[in-house]
């Protein structure tokens, strides 16, 4: 899809790794707020951002603490999901 890494659970992207950023679908409504975190941008590799998809830098998840509480805002999410 984007040249990178994807984990998928039932189906659904949820985290992945593109070039040095983590990946993490946090979905429509925890956008804006994810986009504030630190080291946290929207996802965007095209030039056509994806609401819903946020790309965090190494200063963003680079402590066991901060990568397991993206991972965990990803999985909350897609387990609103269907599977696919």
């Amino acid at each position: 899809m984007f040249g990178g890494i994807g984990f998928i659970v039932d189906g659904n992207m949820a985290v992945g790794v593109y070039q040095e950023y983590l990946i993490v679908r946090v979905g429509a409504e925890q956008y804006a707020t994810a986009l504030k975190k630190k080291g946290a941008r929207p996802f965007d590799i095209t030039g056509k951002p994806m609401t819903g998809w946020v790309m965090v830098s190494q200063e963003g998840c680079g402590t066991k603490q901060s990568l397991e509480k993206w991972i965990s805002t990803a999985m909350e999410f897609v387990a609103t999901l269907p599977p696919k």
